[in-house]
C-alpha cells in the first residue's frame, strides 16, 4: 500500500534549459539528445511528451544561433540523483569560454502554475529580463541553476512553460558523431529535393525549389548533420531515413516543436503599443507611397485605426518588395512584423508577412477620343484644347476623361521566400494545417514510434 502510494506522489519533472552552445559550436538540442539517453538508459524514465524545442522572440538582441530553448518532461524515480547528473552534464557540455550563458531549471509539478504560462507566452513576442525569471522560479519553488550570465534562465522558464497545446510541428534531428564534427556535410541534393516533392504538404521548408537549395543543414561547425520539419514524426523520421546519408551519425531525436506557426505574431497591437524587439501583428492602412532605398528594400508607412503612423521595412531577400510597391495610400492590410530600431531610433517594423485586404481604386487620366473617327486625340497646349491626329478635328472645350486603373496586386496573403523564412514564421502549405495538442494522441504516439534512436544505424 505504501508503495502504491509513493507511485501516485510521483508528479512530473520538467526539465528547462537553454544557451548552452555559441557561434563557435555545440548545440542545445544536441545538448537535450544527450541527456535524454541517460534519462532512458540511466534512470528507465517515462517521457509523457516528446521533447519540446521552443524557439523565442527572434527580434531579441541577446541570444542564441536559433533562440531555442528545449524542455523535457518526465515521470520516474530518484529526482534528486536526476538532478544532480543533469546539472554536471550541463556545466560540462556548454560553450562558457566562448560566450555561452546557460540556465537550467527543473519543476516537480504535474500542472504548470499561471505565472509560468504567462511567462512563457510573452517570450515569445516580447523581452523578459533574467531578474524577472529569477523571481517566478522562486516564486514557484523551481530548481536552478545559472551559469556565466545566466540569460538561458529565462528560456529554461520558457520552454518549461511552453505546453504547445495549439498548433505544433515535428523536426527529427540527426546527429553527428564526434569525429565528423566540424567536417562538411554532404547530402544528395535530387534525393532531399524529391523527397520533399513526394511528401509535401506533410513536410515544410527542406528544400528551396526556387533557389535550388537544401534547407534542411545548418552551415556551423555544431553536431547537428539536418534536420527535417514536418506535421507527422513518422513522415519526418522515414524522410531523414530515407536520404541513404553516407556519414554515419550518432542518432537522431524527434522534438514537438512551434516552429513553423507564427507563434511569435499572434498578439494584435496598435502603433503605439510598438517597443523595440518586440513581435506582432496589426491591421493597419497604408499611408504613403512605397519608395526604394539602396539594397533594393522598400520603405513605406501605416496608421492604425488611431492614426497612429509608423514605417514599415520590406527587405529585398524576403522576395516580397515588388509585392510591396504595389501597395498605394489607402490599401487596408495586414502586416505581421518585429520591431528594430534604426540609426535614427525610430522603431521600424519589419515585415514578416503580408495580408492584403482591401484595394482602393486607382484612376489615372487619359485625352479624349475624337467624336468623328475615335482615335485618341492630342492636347494643342495649355487650355487649348485637343486635336485628332488622323481627321485634324479641334475641340476646345473637353477634358481628359477619368478612367479606373487596373491594379496588379490582388487581395490575398504574401509570405517571404523560403530562403528568408525565420524558424518560427509560418510557410503557406500550414495554413489550413494548423492543429491542437492532444495527451493521449501523445503518449500513444511516444510509445508507438522509435522517437529516439542512439545506434547511428539509420539505414
Amino acid at each position: 500500500m505504501n508503495k502504491d502510494n509513493k507511485t501516485l506522489d510521483v508528479k512530473t519533472l520538467h526539465i528547462g534549459f537553454d544557451d548552452t552552445d555559441s557561434i563557435n559550436g555545440r548545440c542545445t538540442t544536441h545538448l537535450s539528445y544527450l541527456i535524454s539517453k541517460v534519462l532512458i538508459n540511466r534512470f528507465n524514465v517515462e517521457f509523457i511528451d516528446f521533447p519540446l524545442l521552443v524557439r523565442l522572440n527572434p527580434n531579441v538582441p541577446l541570444k542564441t544561433r536559433g533562440n531555442g530553448a528545449v524542455c523535457l518532461r518526465i515521470k520516474g524515480k530518484n529526482y534528486e540523483t536526476i538532478i544532480e547528473e543533469i546539472t554536471q552534464i550541463v556545466a560540462g557540455y556548454s560553450e562558457l569560454r566562448e560566450g555561452a550563458n546557460p540556465g537550467l531549471a527543473f519543476y516537480e509539478e504535474d500542472n504548470i502554475s499561471k505565472d509560468l504560462l504567462l511567462f512563457s507566452q510573452n517570450a515569445m513576442d516580447t523581452i523578459l529580463s533574467k531578474q524577472l525569471a529569477i523571481k517566478i522560479a522562486k516564486k514557484n519553488k523551481i530548481q536552478f541553476h545559472v551559469f556565466g550570465k545566466g540569460y538561458g534562465i529565462v528560456g529554461a522558464l520558457s520552454a518549461i512553460g511552453c505546453i504547445l497545446d495549439s498548433d505544433h510541428t515535428f523536426e527529427t534531428i540527426a546527429y553527428r558523431s564526434e569525429e565528423n564534427i566540424g567536417k562538411s556535410r554532404k547530402t544528395n541534393d535530387l534525393r532531399v529535393k524529391r523527397l520533399s516533392e513526394e511528401s509535401y504538404p506533410y513536410t515544410y521548408n527542406n528544400f528551396d525549389k526556387k533557389n535550388f537549395r537544401i534547407l534542411i543543414t545548418p552551415h556551423g561547425p555544431d553536431p547537428v548533420f539536418c534536420g527535417i520539419r514536418g506535421e507527422d514524426p513518422l513522415l519526418t523520421t522515414f524522410f531523414l531515413k530515407n536520404l541513404c546519408i553516407e556519414e554515419e551519425l550518432d542518432g537522431y531525436m524527434v522534438f514537438r516543436s512551434n516552429q513553423g506557426t507564427n507563434l511569435h505574431l499572434v498578439k494584435e497591437n496598435k502603433g503605439n503599443d510598438m517597443k523595440p524587439y518586440t513581435a506582432g501583428h496589426i491591421n493597419c492602412e497604408v499611408a504613403t507611397l512605397p519608395y526604394t532605398i539602396n539594397g533594393g528594400h522598400v520603405i513605406f508607412k501605416i496608421k492604425d485605426k488611431l492614426n497612429h503612423m509608423l514605417p514599415v521595412a520590406v527587405y529585398q531577400p524576403t522576395g516580397l518588395t515588388k509585392i510591396a510597391r504595389m501597395l498605394t495610400i489607402g490599401d487596408k492590410i495586414e502586416i505581421g512584423y518585429g520591431v528594430h530600431l534604426k540609426s535614427n531610433n525610430q522603431p521600424t517594423l519589419n515585415l514578416e508577412y503580408l495580408i492584403v485586404k482591401e484595394l482602393v481604386k486607382v484612376f489615372g487620366m487619359k485625352n479624349p477620343t475624337c467624336i468623328k473617327c475615335s482615335k485618341n486625340m492630342k492636347s494643342e497646349g495649355r487650355n487649348k484644347g485637343y486635336q485628332c491626329h488622323v481627321c485634324k478635328t479641334k475641340i476646345r472645350s473637353i477634358e481628359k476623361i477619368k478612367i479606373e486603373k487596373d491594379r496588379e496586386i490582388k487581395s490575398g496573403l504574401y509570405i517571404p521566400d523560403p530562403i528568408a523564412h525565420r524558424h518560427l514564421t509560418k510557410p503557406f502549405s500550414r495554413y489550413g494545417m494548423e492543429k491542437r495538442y492532444d495527451r493521449f494522441e501523445v503518449i500513444h504516439m511516444l510509445k508507438s514510434i522509435q522517437w529516439i534512436n542512439d545506434s547511428g544505424g539509420l539505414i
